[in-house]
C-alpha cells in the first residue's frame, strides 16, 4: 500500500512536509546534518517500506517539480555570493569550479570505468554529474561545522557555483552521448549545444537580474509584492531559459541571482528571509521524494567496488581537485586539507541523475538505470562519512571557529564596563562598541576588547568580528537607538539572545516603541538604564557566585535581599546565559551567577541598602 492508497494529495503533501519538519527538528537536537535523517526517512517510506511511490504520486509532475525546486534553491543561495566577499578567496573560488572540476571529472570517470565497468562513455557522465557538491548539504554542514570565515566562504561560493556549472558539463557529455548514438558528429554537436546553453542561460539570467533591480530600484513593485515578484521572475527565467535551451535554467537563475546580491541601491534582505524559509521547505522534500525512489536492490548490489569508488573520491579526488585549484593561494595548509575533506553531493545530482538515467535507458542504454543509484551511492556515502568526521578534522587541524559563547556589548559607559569587567573575569568572550572614542579608551584602559564606531554604519559593521559571540546587549541610554540596535542584528543572533536594558517609559501611547522592536529586558522589572547607572555611581557592583552541591541556587534565592539582581548565568562550559524577568532558572552546581549587589559598604565597615 502507499501514500496513495492511504492519502489523498492534500494529506500527501502535508505528511511530507511534517516528515520534513520532523527531520529537520532532530538535525537541529543532535547537531547533524539534516540531509542525513532526510535520507534516511526517505528510503524507510520509500524501497523499505514501500508507503511511498513518488512516481505514482506525482505521477508526470516529478521531474517539473524537482527542476522548479531546484531553480528556487539555487537561486536563493546565489543572492548571498556578494563579490566583495572574495577579496582573498575569489582566485581559488574561480579554479575550483573550473580546473578542480575537471580534474575531479577525470578521476571520477577513470576510477568508474575501471571499478564499476560502466562503458567510458556512461562513466565520463556520471563523472559529470557528481561533479557538483550543491549548497543544499553544504550549507547546512557548515552551520554545525563553525569553520573559519575564510574555509566557510569558499565553500559557499563553490557549492553554489558548481551546481549550475556541472549541470552543463553533464548536458555536454548526455549530449554527445544522445548525438554518438544517433550517428552524427558527438563533439561537434555537444560543442555547439554547450556553446547555446552557456548563451542562452547567460544572456536570459543577467536580463532577468537587471529587469528586476530596476524595478525594485525604482519602487514600480509595492514592498509587499516583492517576494512574491521574485518568485515569479525565477520560476519564468528558468522556464523560458529551459525552452529556449535544454538545461540552461539553472545557470540562468544562479547569474539572475548573484546580479540582484551585487546591485546597488535595492534592499534583497525580505526576499532573501523568505527564501532560506522556502528553501528549507523544498530541500526537505525533495531529499525525501527522491531517496524514497532509489533502487535498493540495485544499490547493494554495487557491492565492494562502490565503496572503493567512494574512497577514490574521497581522498584522490577532492584532495587533487583542492591541491591543483589552492597552488599560490594565501589559504594556510590546514585550511586547504579541511576543504579537500568537504565535498558532499546534493540535490542537483539526485535530481539530474535520475532525469538522465530516465532518458538514456529510453535511448537504449541498458546499464543507464545503474548510474542513478551509483550518485546515491556517491550521496549518501560523502553525506554520512563526512557529516561524521568534519568536526573531528576541523578541530584537529584547528580552524574552527569559538563556539558563540560570549556577548557583544554595545555602550561603553560607566554600567557597561562594569557588567564587561565582571564577564571578564568569569572568562566570557567580549566585544564592546561604542561611538565616542573617549568610553572606548576607557574600556581598552580596563583591558577589554573594543571597536569604535557606529555598529549601523557599513564600514564598522564590515570589522565587526562576532567569532565566538553568542548574545547581544545593548546597554546606552537612547531607548531608539538600543530598538534599532536589536532590529539590526537580528540576522546574527536569534531573537532569544537578543537584550536591551530598559529605559524610561513613555507615558502617552503615541511615543510608546512596540516590543517587537526591542530586544528583551535585562534583568527583573525595576532595573533600567536611569537606576543602574545610579546604583553603579554610588558604588553598587557587579558580583559573581558559583553553586556548588552545598550552595545551590535556592539557598542563594533564600540568603538574599532587594539589594541583589540576577543578571546572567554562566554554565560549566562557560557559555552566557543573560537573563530578563520572565526568565525561570534553576542552575545547578559549578554554574555561575552574575548579579547585581547593590549593597555599599560604609566607611565603618557595615553594609548598607541602596535604594532605586
Amino acid at each position: 500500500m502507499t501514500l496513495n492508497d492511504l492519502f489523498t494529495p492534500a494529506l500527501g503533501f502535508a505528511s511530507l512536509a511534517l516528515a520534513s519538519l520532523a527531520c529537520q527538528w532532530l538535525a537541529w537536537r543532535l547537531h547533524l546534518p539534516a540531509i542525513l535523517f532526510l535520507l534516511l526517512t526517505g528510503i524507510l517510506v520509500g524501497p523499505i517500506g514501500g508507503w511511498l511511490s513518488p512516481d505514482l504520486f506525482l505521477d508526470e509532475l516529478l521531474f517539473p517539480l524537482v527542476s522548479l525546486s531546484v531553480a528556487l534553491i539555487l537561486f536563493e543561495g546565489s543572492l548571498t555570493l556578494k563579490f566583495s566577499e572574495l577579496r582573498e578567496t575569489g582566485t581559488v573560488v574561480r579554479r575550483l569550479v573550473t580546473l578542480g572540476a575537471l580534474v575531479t571529472w577525470g578521476v571520477i570517470t577513470l576510477a568508474t570505468h575501471w571499478l564499476i565497468g560502466l562503458p567510458p562513455a556512461l562513466s565520463a557522465l556520471f563523472g559529470a554529474l557528481v561533479v557538483v557538491t550543491g549548497p543544499t548539504v553544504v550549507v547546512p554542514m557548515l552551520r554545525t561545522l563553525h569553520a573559519k570565515p575564510r574555509i566557510a566562504e569558499v565553500l559557499r561560493w563553490e557549492g553554489i557555483l558548481i551546481d549550475p556549472l556541472g549541470a552543463l558539463l553533464a548536458v555536454l557529455v548526455f549530449q554527445w552521448l544522445i548525438a554518438t548514438g544517433s550517428g552524427e558528429n558527438g563533439f561537434l554537436a555537444s560543442l555547439m549545444i554547450f556553446f547555446k546553453v552557456t548563451l542562452a542561460g547567460t544572456i536570459i539570467g543577467l536580463l532577468a537580474g537587471w529587469l528586476l533591480a530596476l524595478a525594485l530600484r525604482r519602487y514600480w513593485i509595492p514592498e509587499y509584492l516583492e517576494v512574491l515578484a521574485a518568485i515569479a521572475v525565477v520560476l519564468v527565467t528558468f522556464s523560458v531559459s529551459n525552452h529556449l535551451a535544454h538545461e540552461s535554467g539553472l545557470l540562468a537563475v544562479t547569474l539572475m541571482g548573484i546580479w540582484l546580491a551585487n546591485a546597488k541601491g535595492i534592499d534583497i534582505d525580505e526576499i532573501l528571509a523568505f527564501k532560506e524559509h522556502l528553501a528549507t521547505l523544498l530541500i526537505s522534500g525533495l531529499f525525501i521524494l527522491l531517496a524514497a525512489r532509489l533502487d535498493l536492490q540495485a544499490l547493494l548490489a554495487l557491492g565492494w567496488p562502490a565503496l572503493v569508488l567512494l574512497a577514490v573520491i574521497q581522498f584522490i579526488a577532492r584532495p587533487l581537485s583542492v591541491w591543483a585549484s589552492t597552488l599560490g593561494s594565501h589559504l594556510s595548509w590546514p585550511e586547504r586539507g579541511l576543504i579537500a575533506w568537504i565535498g558532499p553531493r546534493g540535490i542537483v545530482a539526485a535530481a539530474v541523475s535520475a532525469l538522465f538515467a530516465l532518458k538514456l535507458e529510453q535511448a537504449g542504454y541498458e546499464d543507464a538505470g545503474l548510474i542513478s543509484a551509483l550518485t546515491f551511492a556517491v550521496i549518501i556515502g560523502t553525506v554520512v562519512f563526512q557529516s561524521a568526521t568534519a568536526r573531528p578534522v576541523a578541530k584537529a587541524l584547528n580552524v574552527t571557529e569559538p563556539e558563540p559563547r560570549g556577548l557583544l556589548l554595545i555602550g561603553a559607559n560607566p554600567a557597561a564596563l562594569a557588567l564587561a569587567e565582571c564577564l571578564q573575569k568569569e572568562d566570557v568572550p567580549l566585544l564592546v562598541v561604542d561611538t565616542h572614542w573617549d568610553a572606548i579608551r576607557d574600556a581598552r584602559m580596563r583591558g577589554l576588547r573594543t571597536l569604535c564606531g557606529n555598529p549601523l554604519a557599513a564600514v564598522v559593521d564590515d570589522r565587526l568580528d562576532l567569532a565566538g559571540l553568542g548574545h547581544l546587549l545593548t546597554l546606552t541610554p537612547q531607548r531608539e537607538w538600543n530598538a534599532l540596535l536589536c532590529q539590526h542584528f537580528r540576522r546574527d543572533f536569534p531573537a532569544r539572545q537578543i537584550f536591551t536594558v530598559r529605559t524610561e517609559k513613555h507615558q502617552q501611547a503615541r511615543l510608546k516603541l512596540a516590543e517587537a522592536h526591542q530586544g528583551q529586558p535585562l534583568g527583573p522589572e525595576p532595573l533600567n538604564f536611569g537606576l543602574l547607572s545610579g546604583l553603579i555611581s554610588r558604588g553598587a557592583r557587579f558580583r559573581a557566585t558559583r553553586f556548588s552541591e552545598s550552595y545551590d541556587f535556592n539557598q542563594w534565592q533564600q540568603d538574599t535581599t532587594d539589594a541583589r539582581m540576577p543578571i546572567a548565568l554562566i554554565s560549566p562550559d562557560r557559555h552566557l546565559l543573560l537573563l530578563s524577568d520572565s526568565d525561570e532558572v534553576s542552575p545547578g552546581a559549578d554554574w555561575t551567577l552574575i548579579y547585581l549587589d547593590t549593597a555599599e559598604k560604609a566607611a565603618n565597615g557595615k553594609v548598607r541598602e541602596i535604594s532605586g
